[in-house]
């Protein structure tokens, strides 16, 4: 999928159908001049659900359908027939898809199971015929309720990616070379920053034909907690993932401190992500030679106390199978 096709943020508009009329029908036969109220329900309108669709990965299909209506319901008629439902409209959306009230900016629900299916717009009620308000001092009642309106409203699907293993860093950190180097994806890589500007996903072929996804996040800046950049359309995208891989290349000046940066950035936007398993990556380590990687060894057993940190060389393939040990370990300990 080029970066281009790749949509995680759409504005829609749904509606649904409005409930139909009752009938105020009076039955007639050849033989029954006077045979009393018979007018059936109107059909409810139809709902508008989301269904949660494991086949997707990106909300594309969306971007040019921005109204969605289902359809009205049928009028009732005599013999108390009730008409028909108006027609429901389903929209399939990818598993961490988060739907909001576009108005309020409140979060109705999530989708993040296949198959899932949530009403995001009830159709209108059916009204009632006149069979229903017969009584004993109104026989003929010649009334029946309309039905009932449908829903409008305007929503923001934001789709969160769903993947096992996130790749975090500075942008230029190398996080698409390891990327394609670890998986079959092609994402985009150039030697300037902000060349990622969506997530990649791709796949690790793992040991006896198992396997697991990371996602390859746009370049975080500081300040991309408050906004800075496009931090937030990229920090939400780490949410969904069970373990962070900080990548931070071999020749920053200072290694920890742009570790830190990037903590701070997503305990900012949100706390909780201090919880996720995560491991620090000392990227394009081809530049070392034996001996200044045992000095910075030693520097960074001091500065990484307690957190996991391994190097590697994407272009050079160091380290790669050492890393997939270790993330499978990391997501199935």
């Amino acid at each position: 999928m080029t970066e281009g096709n790749f949509v995680d943020y759409v504005k829609i508009f749904v509606s649904s159908g409005k409930g139909g009329k009752g009938s105020t029908h009076l039955h007639r036969e050849k033989f029954i001049e006077k045979g009393g109220p018979d007018g059936g329900d109107g059909g409810r309108g139809g709902h508008v659900f989301l269904v949660g669709n494991k086949s997707l990965w990106t909300l594309f299909h969306l971007k040019f359908a921005r109204h969605v209506k289902a359809g009205n319901g049928g009028d009732g008629s005599g013999d108390r027939s009730t008409g028909a439902d108006g027609d429901d409209k389903y929209i399939e959306v990818p598993l961490g898809t988060v739907v909001k009230d576009k108005e309020t900016g409140e979060i109705l629900f999530e989708i993040t199971e296949d198959g899932e299916k949530q009403v995001l717009s009830r159709g209108g009620k059916g009204g009632l015929g006149n069979w229903h308000f017969r009584s004993s001092t109104n026989q003929t009642p010649r009334y029946s309720q309309p039905g009932l309106p449908g829903i409008e409203m305007d929503v923001i699907l934001e789709l969160k990616v769903l993947a096992d293993v996130g790749l975090v860093g500075f942008p230029n950190a190398g996080k698409s070379t390891l990327l394609s180097v670890l998986t079959s994806a092609k994402p985009k890589i150039a030697d300037y920053p902000f060349t990622t500007l969506k997530p990649n996903l791709g796949i690790v072929a793992y040991r006896d034909f198992q396997s697991f996804v990371i996602a390859d996040i746009p370049g975080i800046i500081e300040g991309a907690a408050e906004g800075k950049g496009l931090g937030h359309y990229f920090l939400r995208h780490i949410e969904r993932n069970s373990t962070l891989l900080f990548l931070v290349p071999v020749d920053t000046p200072d290694i920890k401190g742009e570790y830190d940066i990037l903590v701070n950035e997503l305990t900012k936007y949100n706390p909780e992500m201090l919880d996720k398993e995560r491991m620090v990556v000392i990227s394009k380590c081809d530049m070392l030679d034996d001996e200044l990687k045992v000095e910075l060894k030693a520097e960074l057993d001091v500065s990484f106390k307690g957190i996991p940190y391994m190097f590697i060389s994407s272009v050079a393939q160091q380290g790669l199978t050492e890393l997939k040990d270790k993330l499978w370990k990391m997501l199935n300990e």
